[in-house]
């Protein structure tokens, strides 16, 4: 039986940039192994469904860390391998090799899975899911002989999916079930410009549609909505939601709840044991509530955070969520948690593509949304969300006055 230090089962984001930490704090040749199913190195996920999909970005390029990187901190990483079992009293795990390693800290980063359609005619070739590299490529070669998509769901992954899809003049249909896009998140007013921008671009919508089947003999053919309306196609791209992938620690006894259980400083139920990224269920202090993310920017900063606490700087998870997306020519960016909020304040032109949104709570900034605004709007949201800053929604709304006026 080998053993290795820190051992992080799964090898994604969590890994690449947790990896990349222990390095700048002096990590030994020996000390990580990294176990991952995945074929290729720990890459970034945010080009999947952007630069990668749209083929202006290779495998190389999306990589955290290069090959070099790995052989030259005597990293272990072994690909297309998964793990068995943990053995939480011992201290081991067993790989699908039959390779029995021991730890004296262990991460799991083993993501989420896609949610899937569940209709007739979801295991149709041409029915396309997007989570890792294998599925953009898969999407990306498809679309080279494709006139017409169907993209399911108006979140992040179908917006941006849907958008690369019509700069490749694919006929692009969105199906929305709700009554507008990506009700969760956006106001009614932010919804209606997004659904002209993408009306404006070739991108047809139909909201408050919901799938009833997919048709065709051996690859797809069509549509038919709940209503009865049919749409012809050549591929479709769920973006239907995610799972997280728990079966391995509840299999173990950890606590599962929406993911795995973390306390704040991302350590499970079992001693040595810690979880982050998709799967790591923790405490927001900043917000006062539990939360799980599926975002880039979340499996950074945790898989960064546990490698500061593994070699001693033993302190609280404390993030402000952030996301950011691209789409056709717009880039934005949005922080916080808009949950609860009793108001929400414009700076800018809705009307345009240059505008700012603040959700407050008793005039305490609790998120923002910023695209092709002033820099200071952007390096000033996180700290004021942070820092629960109040605000006055009138000077807020006025964008002739200087942010920093808006202060309470």
């Amino acid at each position: 039986m080998s053993s290795s230090e820190f051992i992080i089962i799964g090898g994604g984001m969590v890994a690449g940039y947790a990896a990349k930490e222990l390095a700048t704090r002096g990590l030994k040749s020996g000390q990580l192994t990294i176990i991952s199913s995945d074929t290729a190195l720990p890459y970034e996920r945010p080009p999947l469904s952007k630069g990668f999909l749209l083929g202006k970005e290779t495998e190389a390029s999306i990589l955290i860390n290069s090959s070099d990187f790995y052989r030259e901190q005597g990293i272990d990483v072994r690909l297309q391998t998964s793990v068995n079992t943990i053995d939480l009293s011992k201290h081991r795990v067993v790989t699908s090799a039959n390779d029995e390693l021991s730890y004296e800290k262990l991460l799991l980063a083993t993501g989420a899975r896609p949610r899937t359609l569940d209709v007739p005619g979801a295991k149709l070739d041409g029915v396309f899911y997007l989570r890792s590299m294998d599925d953009s490529r898969a999407i990306r070669e498809r679309a080279e002989k494709s006139k017409q998509a169907v993209v399911i769901g108006s979140g992040f992954i179908g917006m941006e999916v849907a958008s690369v899809l019509a700069q490749k003049n694919i006929r692009t249909t969105m199906i929305i079930r709700e009554d507008r896009v990506w009700r969760r998140v956006f106001t009614p007013e932010m919804s209606a410009f997004f659904e002209r921008y993408y009306s404006d671009r070739g991108v047809q919508l139909m909201k408050s549609g919901s799938l009833a089947s997919i048709e065709g003999k051996h690859s797809v053919a069509s549509a038919v909505l709940k209503d009865g309306r049919e749409l012809p196609f050549d591929m479709v791209v769920a973006g239907v939601g995610a799972v997280p992938v728990t079966e391995l620690a509840a299999k173990s006894g950890l606590q599962i709840e929406n993911g795995v259980v973390v306390n704040e400083y991302l350590e499970t139920s079992a001693a040595a044991v810690s979880a982050a990224g998709d799967i790591a269920n923790y405490f927001d202090s900043l917000f006062q509530k539990r939360r799980r993310v599926e975002h880039w920017d979340n499996a950074v900063s945790q898989g960064q955070h546990w490698a500061r606490v593994v070699t001693g700087d033993r302190r609280p998870f404390v993030h402000v969520p952030y996301f950011f997306s691209d789409i056709f020519d717009l880039s934005y960016e949005l922080w916080g948690d808009s949950d609860g909020a009793t108001e929400n304040v414009v700076r800018g032109d809705m009307q345009s593509a240059k505008f700012s949104v603040w959700w407050l709570k008793d005039d305490r900034l609790i998120a923002a949304f910023v695209m092709n605004r002033p820099d200071e709007e952007r390096q000033l949201a996180p700290q004021w969300i942070e820092a629960k800053k109040k605000v006055s929604p009138k000077v807020l709304a006025d964008s002739a006055k200087p942010l920093q006026d808006a202060l309470r």
